[in-house]
């Protein structure tokens, strides 16, 4: 399962919007890197491989390699936007720690 909240569902449509291709789903990918170990990378993708999971969350067809959901199983995503800064965050059950940016992690 991957969770998509409502408030970073409408950035995501609001930003899919500006393609004009209604193919396009989020890949949610963890790659090797960070000062943790692991980091998150978001992009539109209209390519689905057949190893795909696939989610709707939120209204957001979400798309993560087999690969990458082991690490990414149960985790929310969301979207703050505050006067010290404004972007996506990931709450995941599965890192054991995070760096102090929050975007990478190990496990």
């Amino acid at each position: 399962m991957f969770e998509v909240t409502e408030v970073a569902a409408r950035e995501i449509q609001t930003l899919m919007s500006q393609y004009n291709n209604p193919e396009l789903a989020l890949r949610v990918r963890v790659v090797a890197g960070g000062c943790s170990g692991f980091s998150y990378d978001l992009a539109f993708d209209d390519q689905v491989q057949e190893s795909d999971k696939i989610f709707d969350a939120n209204g957001v067809k979400v798309v993560i390699d087999e690969r990458s959901f082991p690490h990414l199983d149960g985790t929310q995503l969301d979207f703050v936007d505050t006067m010290l800064g404004r972007g996506f965050t990931f709450s995941n059950p599965n890192a054991k720690s995070s760096c102090g940016c929050g975007s990478s992690f190990s496990t």
